[in-house]
């Protein structure tokens, strides 16, 4: 799906650290199709990860975020995508939410740059 490879390059671009895609569809609970995840160590990174998504989003593929939470304290901003929903976590905050784990069953896709 070109939307998760453009997700995911543009989160490589700003270094962003454990990059990877949850395939949601085959669960039947939920809310999306996919997850796109990655932490990075400090807020200023989270929200610089997070406007560059939106951005190669809008400019590649003419698709603007629907709905965005979490830039205000940026250690965990989600940009809703309809179908795709994407996580920005600080570091700590993806070790404690752990959301893999709570959607274990999910087909998992990892990127590298």
């Amino acid at each position: 799906m070109k939307e998760l490879k453009v997700i995911a390059e543009a989160m490589l671009e700003k270094k962003a650290q454990g990059v990877c895609s949850m395939d949601l569809r085959k669960l039947g609970t939920a809310i999306c199709d996919y997850f796109v995840i990655c932490h990075a160590d400090s807020g200023i990174q989270v929200e610089a990860i997070a406007n560059e998504v939106e951005e190669q989003m809008l400019v590649q593929l003419n698709r603007p975020v629907i709905r965005s939470q979490g830039k205000e304290n940026r250690f965990w901003v989600i940009l809703d995508y309809s179908d795709i929903v994407v996580h920005i976590f600080q570091t700590e905050y993806r070790h404690f939410y752990r959301l893999e784990d709570l959607w274990a069953d999910a087909e998992m896709q990892h990127y590298t740059d």
